[in-house]
C-alpha cells in the first residue's frame, strides 16, 4: 500500500534528503498541516479538577478529554488492587471516561473495573464497553456478561467492536443483528448512546458512516487510530474525522502511542505523542494506564490542557515521517496481530 498522505503531512519546508516514498520515488515535506491535523481542538465546555470535558458530538452528555483504557488494566503484570486504584485516582481527579471490551483480558478487565465502581464510583463514571458480537443472539449474550461484569444497570456507551472487514457493516445492520439488538437496550434504558471501532483502514470506517446513513441511523461515536504515524499512512485523520465531524460524531482517538511502537521508534517521547494526539478535533483520547505513573503521566497533560500550536504539530510530523512508510510501525493497520476476532471468529456470533 501507498503512503497517501505524506505528500500532505509531516513537516518543514526543507526537504529531507534520503526520505522514500512507498512506490520508491523521493518525497518532500510539506510546511503546511492538512486533515484532522490542520484543524483545531473541540471546544472544552467544563473544567473538573483541571481536566477539560467536551460535549459527546451532538449529544447532550459530557466526556473528559483523556479517558482511562481497559485493556491495561487486565493484563497479568497489574494486580487487581493496582487496576482498582488507578480508575478510581482517575475519577477521583476529573477523568470521567472510561473505555472496556467484551473481549479484553477474557473479561478481566471488565470485572475489574466493575470492582472499581462500587461505592459510589459508577456515579463519577461515564462508562463504555465494546462487543464483538455480530449476530443478535451473540451481541444481547455479550452485553448482558458485560453488565454482569461491569455491576451496573446501564453502560453509557457500547460501541460495535473491530469493524475491520468490509463486510462488516452489512452484517451489522441486517434485520435482528447486533445494531438492532443495541437500539432495542437503547429503549430498554441498558444503553445511552451507541458507536462503533476499528483500526484496520478509513475505508472501513467510511463504509459503516455510510451504510448507517443509508439505514437511517447515525452513530453516536467512532473511535480510530489518532496519533503522529497515522498522518502519514493509509490515514484515519485525513479521511474520517472530517466526515464524522460532519455527522456530529465524538470522534474517540486511540493507540497514541501506535500499540508502544512509536516511542521504540526514538523519534518522539510519550509525552509528546500524548500531547499530539489531544491536539488534533478529537472528543476525547483513551491512554492506557498499567500503574500510577502512567496515570500522573497522562493527568500531567491532560490538567489545564494547552493544545500544540502549527509548529508543534509540524515539528511532531517531521521527526515521525522517516519512520512511517507503509505502517510497519502501524501493525494494527498492516497485520492481523491486533485482530480479535479474525484469530477468534467465533465471537461474532
Amino acid at each position: 500500500m501507498e503512503r497517501r498522505n505524506f505528500l500532505k503531512q509531516a513537516a518543514a519546508a526543507t526537504a529531507l534528503a534520503g526520505l522514500q516514498h512507498a512506490t520508491g520515488q523521493s518525497a518532500r515535506l510539506s510546511a503546511s498541516l492538512t486533515g484532522a491535523a490542520a484543524r483545531t481542538p473541540v471546544p472544552i465546555v467544563t473544567t473538573v479538577h483541571g481536566i477539560g470535558r467536551r460535549k459527546l458530538g451532538r449529544e447532550n452528555a459530557e466526556v473528559s478529554i483523556i479517558g482511562i483504557g481497559g485493556y491495561h488494566l487486565g493484563l497479568q503484570n497489574v494486580t487487581e488492587q493496582d487496576a482498582i486504584r488507578i480508575v478510581r485516582a482517575g475519577l477521583d481527579q476529573g477523568i470521567n471516561f472510561l473505555d472496556n471490551c467484551w473481549d479484553y483480558n477474557a473479561g478481566v478487565s471488565e470485572e475489574r473495573m466493575g470492582k472499581a465502581l462500587q461505592d459510589g464510583y459508577r456515579k463519577k463514571a461515564f462508562l463504555m464497553t465494546k462487543i464483538d458480537g455480530r449476530t443478535g443472539a451473540a451481541a444481547r449474550q455479550q452485553l448482558e456478561q458485560s453488565m454482569l461484569r461491569l455491576k451496573t444497570d446501564h453502560i453509557d456507551l457500547v460501541q460495535i467492536h473491530e469493524v475491520i472487514r468490509m463486510t462488516d457493516p452489512e452484517q451489522a445492520f441486517r434485520p435482528g443483528n447486533v445494531v438492532d439488538v443495541l437500539q432495542q437496550a437503547r429503549k430498554d434504558g441498558k444503553v445511552r448512546f451507541i458507536g462503533f471501532t476499528g483500526h484496520k483502514s478509513p475505508d472501513m470506517h467510511l463504509h459503516m458512516i455510510e451504510t448507517a446513513y443509508k439505514n437511517g441511523f447515525t452513530f453516536d461515536t467512532v473511535q480510530m487510530p489518532v496519533n503522529a504515524l497515522d498522518e502519514h499512512y493509509d490515514s484515519f485523520g485525513q479521511k474520517v474525522i472530517p466526515v464524522a465531524h460532519k455527522r456530529g460524531m465524538a470522534i474517540l482517538g486511540m493507540k497514541l502511542l501506535s500499540n508502544g511502537a512509536i516511542v521504540k521508534t526514538n523519534t518522539i517521547s510519550a509525552v509528546e505523542a500524548l500531547h499530539y494526539a489531544m491536539s488534533v478535533p478529537v472528543t476525547m483520547t483513551i491512554t492506557g494506564c498499567e500503574s500510577m505513573a502512567n496515570l500522573e503521566q497522562a493527568l500531567g497533560v491532560a490538567r489545564n490542557f494547552k493544545p500544540m500550536s502549527e509548529q508543534q504539530k509540524l515539528a511532531v510530523l517531521q521527526k515521525t515521517a522517516p519512520v512511517s512508510d507503509a505502517g510497519r510501525f502501524e501493525a494494527y493497520k498492516s497485520s492481523h496481530i491486533y485482530d480479535g476476532t479474525i484469530n477468534n471468529p467465533q465471537w461474532l456470533g
